[in-house]
C-alpha cells in the first residue's frame, strides 16, 4: 500500500501554470496514470482537442463544473460526476465557469504513446495527425503516409 497527501505533491503541469499534480509516481502506480487538477476559471486540463489512441481517460469532478469539448457537442460534468473517453475519442476539458474545478484524471494504461489531434494531413488527407514530442512543444506526423509538420 502507498499513501500520499495531494497537497505535498509538487504541481507539474507542462508549459502552463495549471495546478496539476501527478500522483502515479508517489503512489507507485504502474498500470494507471493518476493526476489531480485544480483549474481556475478559463484553465484547461490539456492544450486542446486530442485523443489517446492507446489509452482510455476518466475524469472525476470533485468540485465545480468542467466542460469537455468533443467533435459532436460539449459535455458538462458537475461535482460528483465522472466521464469516460475511450481510446480514439477526441476531447478537451476546461473550466468554463466562475468557480474553481477540482478533478481527478485517470488514464489506462499508464503510458500513452499515440496522441492524435484532429487535423487533416496535407499530403494524403488522413483525418488526424500524431503528436510527436519535440524540443519546442510537438511536431505532427501523419500515421498513414509519415508526412511531418512542425506543431
Amino acid at each position: 500500500m502507498e499513501r500520499v497527501s495531494i497537497d505535498e505533491v509538487e504541481p507539474n503541469a507542462v508549459g502552463s501554470d495549471v495546478d496539476r499534480r501527478g500522483l502515479s509516481e508517489p503512489l507507485g502506480a504502474t498500470d494507471v496514470a493518476v493526476n489531480h487538477y485544480r483549474l481556475d476559471p478559463g484553465e484547461r486540463f490539456s492544450g486542446g482537442l486530442h485523443a489517446h489512441m492507446d489509452q482510455e481517460e476518466l475524469f472525476v469532478v470533485v468540485e465545480g463544473e468542467a466542460t469537455f469539448e468533443t467533435p459532436d457537442e460539449p459535455v458538462t460534468v458537475g461535482a460528483g460526476e465522472a466521464v469516460r473517453f475511450a481510446p480514439g475519442e477526441f476531447q478537451s476539458g476546461k473550466n468554463d465557469g466562475d468557480e474553481p474545478v477540482v478533478a481527478l484524471a485517470l488514464g489506462a494504461p499508464r503510458e500513452s504513446e499515440d496522441v492524435r489531434i484532429p487535423q487533416k494531413c496535407p499530403a494524403c488527407g488522413h483525418e488526424d495527425m500524431r503528436a510527436i514530442p519535440g524540443d519546442d512543444g510537438f511536431d505532427l506526423r501523419c500515421p498513414e503516409c509519415d508526412a511531418e509538420l512542425e506543431g
